[in-house]
């Protein structure tokens, strides 16, 4: 029982350790970006030999994936919890609330998100290419279906989406948490920007 109880104990410590290291990764490659980060860089923001850093991650790559798909898993799973029954124009609002909802919450992962991905190899690349389609996709359907029913006046449904995407992606960029536009004011100075857009009736 006692080696059992060390076991877990151990593996939890492991799992702690590699969770530190993901979030000081998640800050560093945001602030100073992907490749200007270097392995001793990460070791040393969580106390640990170069060396020891081996221990809990195979390498900088790998760190930089789960950062971008933990980032694909908060967008994806926000999405999908808009409920279906609701109209479009309401819809859109929760998923641009949402959307930004992600965004501030999970700033540093969400930079790197938008800005680091890039960095990837082409095959993790196409990995993360499919969720981001994924996630737009459901902005797309909602605004295609308040095209057909009159609620919003869109000419071309995908340069609509992409113009609503582009325009929240951008947010990481200047916003901060704390500043004089809460989460709440953003979310709805962005809405009434959208909604104007689309001509939402």
């Amino acid at each position: 029982m006692a080696n059992n109880r060390s076991f877990e104990e151990a593996r939890e410590g492991k799992a702690n350790r590699r969770s530190e290291i993901l979030n000081a990764a998640g800050q560093l490659f945001s602030r100073q970006g992907f490749h200007a980060t270097s392995m001793r860089d990460l070791a040393k923001a969580v106390n640990l030999q170069g060396g020891s850093l081996y221990a809990h991650i195979q390498s900088k790559e790998e760190v930089l994936f789960e950062l971008v798909n933990r980032a694909a898993d908060e967008f994806l799973s926000s999405a999908e919890a808009v409920p279906s029954d609701l109209s479009p124009k309401e819809q859109l609002e929760r998923l641009v609330q949402g959307h930004l909802e992600v965004i501030v919450r999970e700033l540093d992962n969400a930079t790197v998100f938008f800005h680091e991905w890039k960095f990837l190899n082409p095959d993790l690349q196409r990995k993360i290419t499919a969720r981001r389609d994924a996630y737009e996709a459901h902005f797309r359907r909602v605004i295609e279906t308040g095209a057909q029913q009159g609620q919003f006046q869109v000419e071309d449904v995908r340069l609509a989406t992409l113009f609503v995407l582009s325009a929240l992606n951008w947010t990481y960029h200047w916003y901060r948490p704390g500043g004089k536009l809460t989460l709440e004011a953003l979310s709805s100075h962005y809405c009434k920007l959208i909604f104007r857009t689309l001509g939402a009736q």
